[in-house]
């Protein structure tokens, strides 16, 4: 007689008297547990496949040991990049003997162990800070301010550039400074002048 049991998130085929590691469970060493979460029962040829599970009927098993399983490792490396990362890791696990394949109901149901709640309750407590709206401050409001015309801003700007001594010396000192000439394109060199040849005196006799 064997059974297909969803144990912590994975399906198991099970049978008496026999011992299975499954995901870190919930529990002291020696103490007994019960799953319902049964998908298949086959008791010497008779099947029963559950809808999703079949009722009424209960595995139960005692937690032999905690352990560990083996070192896994995990390495990175990046071509030419000079990257490279070695990281280990060992997966926790529970020791369980099963005892019996019988109809009935669960006593005791035995959740997967969380690994480090504490965590995850303080990141949750910040991301919900953060959503919260910040109280608007009512004590301070506002003073209207004077609106200024463009025109305005342009005169006042223009009346302090005629006042300051900083601007009429940069003006002196441009007028000062001779520029040069730039060359016109137009200009053209004088070319020179061709005489004319006298004419042979032969032809003329």
């Amino acid at each position: 007689m064997y059974a297909i049991v969803d144990i912590a998130g994975q399906q198991l085929k099970v049978e008496k008297d026999q011992k299975i590691f499954v995901n870190r469970l919930e529990g002291k060493e020696g103490s007994k547990v019960d799953f319902d979460q049964i998908l298949l029962v086959d008791d010497n040829g008779k099947i029963q496949v559950g809808t999703p599970v079949v009722k009424d009927m209960v595995v139960s098993a005692t937690i032999v040991s905690h352990v560990k399983a083996d070192k896994v490792k995990v390495f990175k490396k990046k071509k030419r990049k000079g990257y490279k990362v070695l990281n280990g890791h060992r997966q926790l696990l529970t020791e369980l003997l099963i005892q019996s394949i019988a109809p009935g109901k669960a006593a005791t149901h035995v959740k997967k162990a969380e690994t480090k709640p504490v965590q995850k309750a303080a990141t949750e407590e910040k991301i919900s800070d953060t959503k919260k709206p910040l109280p608007k401050d009512t004590s301070r409001k506002k003073e209207p301010q004077p609106k200024t015309s463009s025109k305005s801003a342009a005169q006042k700007t223009g009346n302090k550039s005629k006042t300051s001594p900083g601007a009429k010396s940069t003006v002196a000192k441009k007028e000062t400074k001779p520029q040069p000439k730039a060359k016109s394109a137009t200009t053209k060199k004088p070319q020179a002048k061709k005489v004319a040849k006298p004419a042979n005196k032969k032809k003329e006799s």
